[in-house]
């Protein structure tokens, strides 16, 4: 259906220039110029919906680039989101770290040595000792480490999760944003090609003493207008490309070429309940910002158990030469050591630390609270954007345009009694034009504000 009405327009436009040369051509008397202008613009008028006719597209060597295609090179190819998995990655590596014993230590040791002959069989204390030692935490605080360790891990990973999903909202709505400007510079097109003709019309009336000039000179102020309206889409279209082709990490000149025909229908939304319960479960800044807390909460209980003391453990052996009095060989020597560390400077130190951890665990229960409010916040804009959105779009589709033709049609009935000056008919196929622009704005908005209702509730949105 789409595509037959863009041709029955094209068509109407190919009948309607024919005409327009066999005017032009031929000796037509000035009664019939109205019946010949009524029969233009009827046929201008006569297409189904203008919201879909413009002129139709050329040769694209380029494949269309569909909003699904668009999202999965983004999640593919996008440095940004490689940055994160990598930082991810990293932290995932963490916690087994945390969790392990220090290092043990390996000793030598040269005891006792004479300095006069640094002979090993003149003295018996001399001895060279080899020894081990392991420090050994108080129990509990390497698993605390670990713990800790895991929670960043797991925040790290939602926080990767969340980046995709801002990643899919900026692609969607970078989409969207270039397809609007695609459709507004096919709805200007057309109405240009309108306007050059409403000026020629102009023209003949002026040059056989029916017009005014006034009528050609405003004619050519609105179709500059539009000129110059079409200068600053497609800049914005450069522009939309640009970003566009930056999300999917593409060179910035490559060439965006998006389909023409998408479906219009607007999709109905969940109960605005379960979208806020589903976000609460589902959002992944939200479980970031919980695996966050539940992080500082074991660091703080972490500075606790931090004020008992570590231990360290350690043995030597140490090889003797020579011998005793009675001519005996000398034994080798064999030493343990524990070691206890003594929190003498608790109240600098140790309480302090638990008090840091402390204020830290109250900064993340804030930080979890802040970002609920602000979630909720997106959503509420979303849904609320996608409503207004969407009434627009019915409210141009349903009334505003039919109603905008209606005048256009009455504009030319008056027109051709000379009840109505051109420049009024002039300026209500103009307004007709404002309204197709704003139906295609309006659609993409509510496109767009569906992109950040997903988006900020992490999930489906909708029941289809």
């Amino acid at each position: 259906m789409y595509h037959a009405r863009r041709a029955e327009t094209y068509s109407g436009n190919r009948a309607v220039n024919a005409l327009f040369k066999l005017f032009y051509c031929c000796a037509v008397p000035i009664p019939s110029f109205r019946l010949i202008g009524l029969v233009f613009l009827a046929g201008v008028l006569s297409v189904p919906r203008p919201l879909w006719s413009a002129i139709p597209a050329p040769h694209q060597i380029e494949p269309a680039l569909s909003l699904e295609d668009a999202v999965t090179m983004a999640v593919a190819d996008n440095p940004g989101l490689a940055e994160m998995q990598a930082r991810a990655d990293a932290m995932a590596a963490v916690p087994s770290q945390a969790g392990s014993l220090a290092d043990p230590m390996v000793s030598f040791t040269a005891l006792n040595f004479p300095v006069d002959t640094f002979s090993r069989d003149q003295e018996p204390m001399t001895q060279l000792s080899f020894g081990i030692e392991q420090a050994l935490p108080f129990p509990g605080k390497l698993g605390l480490k670990e713990r800790a360790a895991e929670f960043d891990a797991d925040a790290a990973s939602s926080n990767v999760e969340e980046v995709r999903l801002r990643l899919i909202r900026n692609v969607r709505q970078t989409w969207w944003q270039t397809f609007y400007l695609d459709r507004a510079l096919e709805t200007v097109s057309r109405n240009q090609d309108l306007l050059r003709q409403f000026v020629e019309i102009a023209r003949t009336k002026y040059s056989v003493g029916e017009g005014l000039q006034q009528e050609v000179l405003l004619a050519q102020v609105e179709l500059s207008r539009l000129l110059d309206r079409q200068v600053q889409l497609k800049g914005m279209r450069q522009m939309q490309a640009a970003r566009l082709n930056a999300l999917l990490n593409r060179r910035a000149g490559t060439p965006v070429v998006l389909p023409v025909q998408v479906n219009e229908a607007l999709a109905r939304l969940k109960p605005e309940t379960t979208l806020y319960a589903h976000a609460e479960n589902a959002r992944p800044l939200l479980e970031q910002r919980r695996q966050e807390l539940e992080a500082a909460r074991t660091r703080r209980d972490f500075a606790e158990r931090d004020r008992y003391p570590d231990f360290s453990v350690g043995a030597a052996y140490g090889f003797r030469q020579g011998e005793n009095p009675d001519g005996s060989s000398r034994p080798d020597f064999a030493s343990l050591r524990l070691g206890m560390s003594l929190p003498l400077y608790a109240g600098g130190k140790q309480n302090k630390a638990v008090d840091q951890r402390t204020s830290e665990l109250l900064q993340k229960q804030y930080a979890l609270q802040d970002e609920w409010n602000k979630v909720q916040a997106e959503i509420a804009a979303a849904l609320a954007d996608y409503r207004r959105a969407s009434e627009q779009v019915q409210l141009f589709e349903t009334g505003i345009i039919p109603q905008a033709r209606q005048t256009v049609a009455s504009m030319l009935s008056g027109y051709q009694v000379n009840k109505v000056d051109f420049l009024n008919l002039v300026r209500s196929q103009v307004t007709l034009y404002d309204y197709e622009n704003q139906y295609w704005k309006s659609f993409s908005e509510a496109r767009q504000a569906l992109a950040r209702l997903a988006a900020a509730v992490g999930g489906e949105v909708t029941d289809e």
